[in-house]
């Protein structure tokens, strides 16, 4: 019963990932505070490991979903050119976040381990009010096809993403909030930012479980296929939700749920609930 339970809270993060990765409120942060509420009972470390790992999955799903824009074969030549470039730019993009990554994550994890929920909620809010203020200020649009992304402007966003070390800030929040503010249009910052998360997350996750090893027990290993699955089927959704929703709508309801739990976690880590 007790593993049964444990492939339950496995699947539960699997859908908070596939959701919450491509909506701009921090993937995260969503899963610290639901394992907060409902602890893994695995050790800290598999736990972390999991958080990391399931993001593959969604990755997974940005390959699918953006085959065609991604693949540069069978296309005629200007459009193997294109892609190429995108590929690049995605390449250029991910440098910085790459490098802070790597320096400083370990870093950011232990200086932060003690009061974790209250900065997840600190930058939910900060970046809330950001969202709101970019979306006021009406920045006007210079970029409307993926093609059309420069490379200063692709590494500049690469800038943006380095952010997201902090938990509650969310990667596909900073890298949306840096496109809006360079001039992109809402979709090609939305896609842009699911296509950064390629070299991001499937090398973080990567690096992540090689240097974890791969001695897990029989449910670890059945907890991480779950969670990974959930997070693939459910990003397929998400992210195609989330290009219709963008083509109408701006940002600000997602600013103004950051803001509104942002708000929830403080009054319940005050109350010492959390």
């Amino acid at each position: 019963m007790e593993n049964f339970i444990e492939l339950i809270k496995a699947f539960i993060l699997g859908v908070i990932q596939g959701i919450t990765e491509w909506l701009p409120i921090s993937s995260t942060g969503h899963m610290k505070i639901f394992n907060a509420f409902w602890p893994m009972t695995s050790t800290e470390e598999f736990t972390n490991l999991f958080i990391v790992f399931i993001q593959i999955g969604s990755v997974l799903a940005v390959l699918l979903l953006f085959f065609k824009i991604l693949n540069p074969l069978g296309k005629s030549k200007e459009g193997s050119k294109n892609t190429l470039l995108l590929w690049v730019k995605i390449v250029v993009a991910s440098l910085p976040a790459a490098v802070i990554g790597l320096l400083f994550d370990d870093l950011v994890d232990q200086a932060m381990s003690g009061y974790m929920l209250i900065v997840i909620a600190s930058t939910l809010i900060i970046y809330g009010f950001l969202f709101i203020y970019v979306e006021r200020k009406k920045i006007p649009v210079k970029v409307s096809h993926l093609k059309d992304i420069s490379f200063p402007q692709a590494l500049a966003i690469g800038a943006f993403q380095t952010l997201a070390i902090i938990p509650g800030t969310s990667r596909s929040g900073a890298t949306i909030v840096g496109s809006l503010w360079l001039g992109l249009s809402r979709t090609v910052a939305a896609e842009f930012s699911f296509m950064l998360s390629i070299p991001v997350l499937l090398g973080w996750g990567s690096i992540k479980f090689i240097k974890a090893g791969f001695i897990w027990s029989p449910l670890e290993w059945a907890t991480l296929a779950v969670g990974f699955i959930t997070a693939f089927i459910v990003s397929l959704f998400v992210m195609k939700l989330l290009m219709n929703f963008v083509r109408k709508h701006n940002f600000t309801p997602f600013a103004l749920y950051r803001i509104a739990l942002g708000l929830v976690i403080l009054a319940l880590v005050s109350f010492q609930i959390l």
